[in-house]
């Protein structure tokens, strides 16, 4: 029970004020003239202003309220290396002993795990939650069991009670970290690109470790290289490119013995490889109707570096003008197919024959520019199935495709072969359905497939567009050159432009148009996996996390060749996938996750917050503190124990108003007064 006097004034309290000022002024004058009665006088208007003001006696009946005590627990990634899991366990049982022993108070666990992405641990975010879930007159104190390391102290809230740290980890605690910095989302193929490296140790670290440690490099899952790099110092490495698309490198070093974790030794970098400038090398035989469409085509690409020549003048013309009369440029053979032909990334030859301009070296130069590495599209005419052909030169011996002498003279439509429906070259071209919605072409030599695969196929069912694979480099075989009818619009015209573009792009190798590939893309951390494939069917893909755990998924058919399955990743890291004899890595999350780049314990960033508010920072290794009760505006925590504040909190039950003097009798007592007043100075 608790019991007080409160008032509900009959008249405003401004006009109380007025009467008792009015009141204590006619006193004064009362005194002033020596009146006998005016302390009486004083009295019976005192007892108006009472009567007038309404006390009454208020009681209540109060349940009392027991206290709070928050336990926000750390479960983030960083709190589960080093045994601190188990250490973490240990203390939050006895903390709960410990307030389980106090009268009148509770214990609210708020367990906190990894933020969403790569947030970090949010232990500021998650208290100030659980702050705003209670009442704020039952908190008496909260306590961080953490190892220190947050990522949003700014977000520190207000607390009307003491907050306290309870720090795991161990004193001997030490980790070794690898930081690569400066790794850009773009690089040009075959320029080297320069990457910050260097390995930091943290916390107590033991005699010996320091000095120097092995690094190993190791590009889209391959072989690893190792050098031995100095400890604690930054190092420039040069990087340069070996492909186009997506280029991963991972980068590690052994876990030396003792440390914490070795999950932030290593660190992964995914850099999109980019051509400065293609160079294509367009050789036309003759001028004809076709030779625009494939100048247009080259020419629209800004990231092309165009060289045509035209064979305008063959050295069996012979018609009288004197050499130095003429205007055409004379065809540099030499430096084009000798000296720097390893310079071009393509090379067309648009019905092009021999006609003594090539010799036979640099016909073998152009094959050894194939099996290295190098591209070559022959767009066939006529003249590919005379004597004169390409094929009965040394670029024969990597052409998928030899000429039978038949020249087909006769309107055929162009079709998808059956492997052509999934190769990336020709599948799904506007209008290439069963029953293709595109025009027809007029001319097509007749080839014999030695190599490769027949993905068009023409007049008759023979074989129209050949791509093979030779060495390193690639070869394309087209056997017509009626493809500018489609540019045209003849019959409605065709998607040659598409359909060159793509031929082309996968004569130079972008990764997009590869045939056999296994691709992995992330968003967040969901991984969808896609397998390009010319056969019927696809296997299961192997997937092994970053901790050596594996995982089998079934891939699902999307398209013909197009195999895919999507795969929540359960942590960040470098994951390896294997389908068959196709291998791709991919990475998840940033080179170094939030969570690790600081794993030694440390109270250093919450400390102001900390001290702030009385509390106290206290390691775990030591013993979890006792917990006393203090009164507020004391410290709250010293050697071996740490306080809460009681707020004595409660909950009114019951309510009673009493009037503390009738109404009545204070007239009354007024009205006597005033009588014994008068009657006073009467008498004198």
């Amino acid at each position: 029970m608790n019991g007080e006097v409160v008032f509900d004034p009959l008249l405003p309290w401004a006009m109380l004020w007025a009467a008792a000022a009015l009141g204590a002024a006619l006193c004064a004058l009362s005194l002033w003239r020596r009146q006998a009665g005016w302390w009486l006088r004083g009295l019976a208007a005192a007892m108006v202003l009472i009567a007038l003001a309404n006390p009454s006696l208020q009681r209540e009946s109060r349940s009392p309220l027991g206290d709070i005590v928050l336990l926000v627990v750390d479960e983030s990634a960083s709190q589960r290396i080093g045994g601190r899991a188990e250490q973490t366990e240990q203390a939050v049982a006895r903390i709960e002993a410990r307030i389980a022993g106090l009268e009148n108070t509770e214990l609210r666990i708020v367990r906190l795990g990894d933020g969403p992405g790569d947030d970090g641990t949010l232990l500021m975010t998650a208290l100030a939650q659980a702050i705003s879930e209670e009442p704020a007159d039952r908190i008496a104190g909260a306590i961080l069991l953490s190892d220190g390391r947050l990522h949003d102290i700014e977000r520190a809230p207000e607390l009307p009670a003491p907050l306290h740290l309870l720090l795991t980890g161990m004193p001997r605690d030490w980790d070794r970290r690898l930081v690569v910095s400066n790794a850009p989302a773009f690089a040009i193929i075959g320029e080297p690109v320069t990457l910050s490296l260097r390995l930091e140790d943290q916390g107590r670290v033991p005699e010996g470790q320091s000095g120097t440690a092995r690094i190993e490099i190791a590009v889209d899952g391959g072989e690893p290289r190792g050098f031995d790099v100095p400890v604690g110092e930054t190092l420039e490495l040069p990087v340069t490119l070996p492909h186009g698309g997506r280029n991963v490198i991972r980068f590690s070093t052994p876990a030396a013995p003792g440390e914490l974790t070795d999950r932030n030794n290593a660190a992964v970098i995914q850099i999109n490889g980019v051509r400065d400038r293609l160079r294509v090398l367009l050789v036309s035989g003759e001028p004809h109707q076709g030779e625009r469409v494939w100048r247009n085509l080259l020419k629209s690409d800004s990231s092309v570096d165009l060289v045509h020549f035209t064979i305008l003048r063959p050295p069996e013309k012979q018609d009288g003008v004197p050499v130095d009369e003429l205007s055409l440029i004379a065809f540099p053979t030499r430096e084009l197919f000798l000296d720097k032909i390893d310079e071009f990334d393509l090379i067309i030859f648009d019905r092009y024959k021999r006609r003594g301009i090539l010799p036979q070296l640099y016909f073998d130069n152009v094959r050894r520019y194939v099996v290295e590495g190098g591209a070559v599209l022959v767009a066939a005419g006529p003249d590919f199935a005379g004597v004169d052909s390409l094929y009965r030169s040394a670029l024969g011996d990597v052409l998928p495709g030899a000429p039978t002498a038949r020249v087909i003279e006769e309107p055929f439509l162009p079709r998808l072969s059956d492997v052509g429906t999934r190769h990336p070259v020709t599948q799904q071209l506007d209008g290439g359905a069963q029953t293709p919605e595109w025009g027809r072409w007029l001319r097509q030599v007749e080839l014999e497939p030695r190599s490769g695969e027949v993905v068009m196929e023409g007049a008759d069912g023979q074989p129209l567009l050949l791509l093979d694979r030779v060495g390193e480099g690639r070869v394309a075989l087209l056997g017509s050159d009626h493809a500018w009818l489609w540019s045209r619009g003849f019959e409605g015209g065709g998607p040659q432009l598409e359909l060159l573009r793509r031929l082309a792009h996968w004569l130079m190798k972008e990764p997009e148009l590869d045939e056999e590939a296994l691709v992995a893309t992330a968003e967040g951390q969901t991984i969808t996996i896609e397998r390009r494939t010319l056969s019927q069917e696809a296997g299961e893909v192997e997937i092994t996390g970053p901790d050596g755990q594996t995982e089998r998924r079934a891939l699902e058919q999307t398209g013909p060749g197009r195999f895919q399955t999507v795969f929540e990743a359960p942590q960040i890291g470098l994951y390896r996938l294997v389908e068959g004899d196709r291998e791709t890595v991919i990475g998840i999350g940033p080179a170094a996750p939030r969570e690790f780049e600081q794993t030694v314990a440390s109270g250093a960033a919450l400390g102001p917050a900390v001290a702030a508010r009385r509390g106290a920072v206290l390691p775990v290794s030591e013993g979890v503190p006792d917990i006393r009760e203090v009164r507020p505006g004391r410290p709250a925590g010293g050697r071996g124990w740490i306080g809460i504040t009681p707020r004595q909190a409660y909950l009114t039950t019951d309510l009673t108003l009493r009037t503390l003097l009738p109404a009545w009798l204070l007239l009354l007592a007024a009205a006597g007064l005033t009588l014994a007043a008068w009657m006073r100075e009467g008498r004198r």
